[in-house]
């Protein structure tokens, strides 16, 4: 279990600069610094799982672009820029307080224990002593109140929707592990992820930037949560043998590791052909074909897809991530192809260029 206790008590002033690259250390590996002092802000950067925020920010970003070219191409309703970063920002926190929600109910209802993966690839708030369990709760709740004032204020200008997209992504992060409901042990929290990440940001970011919403869309925001879906379920096939001890019916426990691997593979896949059609039928502009740079990367994750997970980590593989295998993989293109879309969809509004038959 990962344990190592924040020193945040350091006898001299530490430098920016090695605060710095302690949080990009932390940004990168979800752990402690190792040559480094944590300090504060460090800490809870490992506590809220910031390593993994880069996907709620592409799925936020994703929807305000998608406002622009809107705008841009299809005399939608202008974008407020102050709004739409709002709106990811609302987003941000919201992941935040997910994150801890789910180890503090893991924790309570005894998933969460010192040898569950969990708290084997980094340190969790509560087994690891660096907060109580009523610390946590209380960030939490701080976590939220903030949330809650960003929606509040987002829609007060654009409208009760507003409201109902955030309830509905604050429905899957509550009751994703809380009891009665627990999605993630019946199979249900691979679509709920879905749902939130595509959906509901991409949607709700959208919904924020301009007062409209429309189907296509919604529609648009399916290959990205395909690709956050593959994260999660990466990670599910990590856990498999853990969370049938436990009685966790994750959909990977439900299918197996062999039709799970094989599920996550192509969920990574369909990605492309959708963001191909969509940029080939004008639904978006062709700079989103930049994706096509990720194939690389994506055929190197298919090949650890195809094989059962090691009996340990190999050579060269950060021990700090070790018992978690495909999830790392996953997470890697997903970041990678995702921050490859977002910039096509900036490029589509500061360049705009159209394919020739249409």
């Amino acid at each position: 279990m990962q344990t190592a206790t924040p020193d945040t008590t350091a006898s001299a002033p530490v430098p920016i600069r090695e605060r710095l690259l302690g949080w990009k250390e932390i940004l990168e590996t979800a752990n402690p610094p190792r040559s480094r002092p944590l300090d504060t802000v460090g800490k809870w950067l490992v506590l809220t799982r910031a390593a993994v925020f880069p996907m709620t920010i592409w799925s936020g970003l994703i929807g305000g672009l998608l406002a622009v070219e809107a705008a841009r191409t299809q005399g939608g309703a202008p974008v407020d820029w102050g709004l739409f970063l709002l709106a990811v920002a609302g987003l941000v926190v919201a992941h935040a307080a997910n994150n801890m929600i789910n180890d503090y109910f893991d924790t309570t209802s005894g998933v969460d224990t010192d040898d569950y993966v969990r708290a084997l690839y980094a340190p969790h708030p509560i087994l690891s002593g660096w907060v109580t369990k009523r610390q946590l709760a209380t960030a939490i709740v701080a976590l939220n109140v903030v949330g809650a004032a960003i929606m509040l204020t987002l829609a007060a200008i654009r409208g009760p929707l507003i409201i109902a997209f955030a309830l509905a992504g604050l429905f899957v992060s509550v009751f994703y592990v809380a009891p009665p409901i627990r999605l993630k042990h019946h199979g249900l929290g691979e679509p709920g992820v879905f749902l939130v990440w595509g959906p509901l940001m991409v949607g709700g970011t959208f919904l924020a930037a301009t007062g409209t919403i429309a189907p296509w869309v919604l529609l648009a925001s399916v290959p990205y949560a395909l690709l956050v879906t593959s994260v999660l379920f990466g990670k599910h096939i990590d856990k498999i043998a853990a969370d049938t001890a436990l009685g966790v019916r994750t959909l990977p426990v439900i299918l197996g590791e062999a039709r799970a691997r094989t599920v996550g593979q192509w969920l990574m896949i369909a990605f492309y052909p959708l963001t191909i059609a969509f940029a080939l039928t004008g639904l978006v502009g062709p700079w989103v074909l930049l994706v096509l740079l990720g194939v690389p990367r994506l055929l190197a994750v298919l090949r650890v897809f195809r094989q059962p997970k090691p009996a340990g980590p190999p050579p060269g593989y950060p021990e700090q991530g070790w018992p978690l295998w495909f999830v790392g993989w996953a997470f890697i293109h997903t970041r990678r192809v995702g921050g490859l879309l977002t910039l096509g969809l900036l490029l589509n509004a500061l360049l705009p260029i159209r394919l020739p038959w249409l």
